[in-house]
């Protein structure tokens, strides 16, 4: 961590951080899902290995994407990632990392959902491998125990408050029915309010939903594109969507914080900006341990 620091592009490329603000604010203007997308790249790509920007790369020359993965499932806008960085490369060609892209964008679009202003270090630089065979065992599932999910973000230096405020994240954007038909099908999961079981049935109207039918329900109904602390007043009435949710509410270690966030906008947003600062920062490659890709698709040729 110690070779991130704050503007490290102030010499070499001093307008990156604001040119990376504008196209994520009018990528937001145009497709406002690409901030929440953001927010989940940063998720996937820091968890896996290192903030390394390993989750862009395609399949290619024998590098197998993470993207494969089904942990994956859902994940879009990446092409937008290359809209960014290719108003970077225009104004510095090959100075700035896609690494730093995916955590200065997730940062913004933060702001843009109405989250907290995070100060964030940069000077990634960005891997010449992918780690797909490592996604399963780094990326928690929707379905996971609490005690597995807990073990995994503590396994980078995120303590229990901070995982339940970036468990948060789940304020925004949606579930798709496959990821909550088995809380519904064929009984009605008893931790899940009954009135909003109906509504989520009309949502998800089979037990089987084809995956390619992006049936989905909104993770948060009354603020569905505000990362706000309704996810945690939902979750006290029984109305967290994925079993991981519901499960912050039941076990004794996370609770007492997941009360304290639904009373408290502002200590869930301290929270949040602290742990996702710690999950920006998680093992970065710094100086020749990596590369500044010309294209976040692929390691560089030469």
């Amino acid at each position: 961590k110690g070779d991130l620091q704050l503007n490290y592009y102030a010499q070499s490329c001093p307008n990156a951080e604001e040119i990376i603000k504008q196209q994520v604010i009018k990528l937001y203007n145009k497709h406002g899902n690409t901030a929440v997308s953001w927010v989940r790249n940063l998720f996937h790509d820091c968890m896996v290995k290192s903030c390394d920007a390993s989750l862009l790369l395609e399949t290619v020359n024998g590098i197998e994407s993470e993207q494969k993965s089904d942990r994956s499932f859902g994940m879009r806008n990446f092409k937008y990632v290359k809209t960014i960085k290719d108003a970077l490369e225009q104004e510095c060609p090959r100075t700035v990392s896609c690494a730093d892209i995916v955590s200065l964008s997730a940062r913004d679009g933060i702001v843009l959902l109405g989250g907290p202003r995070i100060e964030m270090k940069t000077g990634r630089k960005d891997s010449k491998r992918s780690y797909l065979s490592e996604v399963e065992n780094t990326i928690p599932n929707h379905n996971d125990s609490m005690e597995l999910v807990l073990s995994r973000f503590q396994s980078i230096g995120i303590d229990t408050q901070g995982i339940v405020a970036l468990l948060g994240a789940h304020s925004v954007g949606r579930v798709h029915c496959v990821n909550l038909v088995h809380r519904l099908y064929p009984t009605v999961d008893p931790t899940l309010d009954p009135d909003y079981a109906e509504y989520l049935k009309g949502r998800c109207p089979t037990p089987d939903p084809d995956p390619e039918a992006v049936l989905y329900s909104r993770n948060d109904r009354e603020t569905p594109m505000i990362l706000d602390n309704m996810y945690y007043k939902n979750l006290l009435k029984h109305k967290g969507l994925l079993v991981i949710d519901q499960q912050l509410t039941s076990d004794p270690t996370t609770s007492p914080f997941v009360e304290k966030m639904a009373a408290d906008n502002g200590y869930f947003h301290d929270q949040f900006a602290r742990a996702v600062l710690l999950l920006s920062e998680n093992n970065p490659l710094t100086g020749d341990e990596g590369e500044v890709r010309k294209d976040c698709r692929y390691v560089n040729s030469e």
